[in-house]
């Protein structure tokens, strides 16, 4: 990797290393932390650095807060969990610059972790704002960033701090770029991608990217339902399907470009369709030429399509997913995405393939089929792995390179 890495930083001894984690955890109404996951993902950095002799501050956005503080979004509500996740103390400051913070910084013992009052209670850390980098930095002899799920966005904490003192990837976010360039920069071949998702128009960058980039692409969830009907199966409607029919020419000239790049697109043999749109609905499969009209909805694939595309997976290399195959939140409309997702991570485990995969609803239907330590990796990141399998550059990744 042609990044920054804490190997870069040299001797830590004694210094104090500011690290940008994301923290931005889910909540329950009475401030419990329902998820710890990006505490726990945060941990090892903390504990390394630790070990180097560094004196750890961590700093995060949380929430919405709009420029002002609240309750709400206050970062005090996760002490405990980061002090049970770290086995260390955790000493929170209700603010993350001025005299409150330099007075906790001098008054640190090494063997415990400051946490700084959430970033976004100021207005200046959204515009990237260099000035408020400075102040933020200020305690600071190094910088280390590791909160790969905020990159895309060019904040004061993920670029112009970064700029301020020396500084370096967190493990976490070296993980996730070494993950990502394995899936699509440098893959091992043949590469097949997984796309799901309601509607094409929200995936426009992302399959133009792809199509250029592998070899094999499945499209999957509502959006299928449009390039099926660009294909030419007549019997997807607007009634039973959630095909956009201003989306049909363009549907076909991202097939004609995958055409062109040699990529193969994957598209459903036989569909799924219930009744109503609902939990246990009454359904029935059926191939896409046998679609009824005149009712009914497509809440997933069948069993013929399921097979195709775990053929696939067997002939491939390397995978990357993002998004479900059907209604996976409604059973038994999962089962495709589940028995797709569990051949994956059989084939990985077997070490016959690399399989990373990221997107909330990705995430949320891995788990759901039991396979979400299954695979090779597994981003946190939403938009930022998005972005990236758009083959954007992420502002916050990009000034890290040396």
């Amino acid at each position: 990797m042609n990044y920054k890495t804490i190997d870069d930083l040299g001797n830590l001894q004694g210094k104090v290393a500011m690290l940008r984690a994301d923290l931005n955890v889910p909540m329950s109404e009475d401030f419990k932390v329902t998820n710890t996951a990006r505490i726990d993902r945060t941990v090892p950095t903390i504990k390394e650095l630790m070990s180097k002799g560094a004196k750890v501050v961590v700093i995060s956005h949380f929430g919405r807060p709009e420029g002002k503080g609240d309750m709400k979004n206050s970062l005090q509500h996760i002490v405990g969990d980061l002090q049970r996740a770290l086995g260390k103390k955790v000493v929170f400051v209700d603010d993350c610059i001025g005299e409150k913070v330099s007075a906790a910084v001098a008054k640190m013992s090494n063997d415990e972790v400051l946490l700084l009052e959430n970033l976004r209670f100021y207005d200046e850390e959204k515009k990237g704002n260099e000035d408020f980098a400075r102040e933020l930095v200020k305690p600071a002899d190094v910088y280390v960033s590791d909160a790969f799920s905020t990159a895309h966005r060019a904040h004061a904490s993920m670029v112009a701090a970064v700029k301020e003192r020396p500084s370096a990837m967190g493990r976490l976010m070296e993980e996730e770029v070494k993950a990502l360039e394995g899936a699509l920069s440098n893959p091992t071949r043949p590469l097949i991608a997984i796309v799901g998702g309601s509607k094409v128009s929200t995936k426009l960058d992302l399959l133009n990217n792809l199509v250029k980039k592998v070899d094999k692409l499945v499209i999957s969830g509502g959006m299928a339902h449009t390039f099926m009907k660009a294909s030419g199966i007549d019997a997807v409607n607007e009634t039973n399907s959630l095909v956009q029919m201003d989306m049909i020419d363009t549907a076909k000239e991202i097939m004609s470009v995958a055409k062109a790049n040699n990529c193969e697109i994957v598209l459903p043999d036989d569909v799924v369709v219930a009744k109503e749109f609902a939990v246990n609905a009454e359904h029935k499969t059926v191939g896409v030429n046998e679609i009824p009209t005149d009712g009914g909805h497509l809440l997933d694939v069948g069993e013929k399509t399921i097979a195709s595309i775990n053929a696939k997976l067997d002939e491939c290399k390397t995978l990357v997913w993002n998004g479900p195959l059907g209604v996976f939140e409604m059973k038994p409309f999962d089962n495709a995405t589940n028995k797709v997702a569990q051949h994956a991570a059989e084939l990985t485990s077997a070490g016959k393939l690399m399989s990373v995969a990221g997107g909330g609803d990705t995430v949320s239907a891995l788990e759901n089929a039991g396979v979400a330590n299954k695979f090779s990796y597994i981003s946190t990141a939403g938009g930022a792995f998005l972005e990236w399998m758009e083959g954007k550059e992420l502002p916050g990744v990009a000034v890290l390179k040396k």
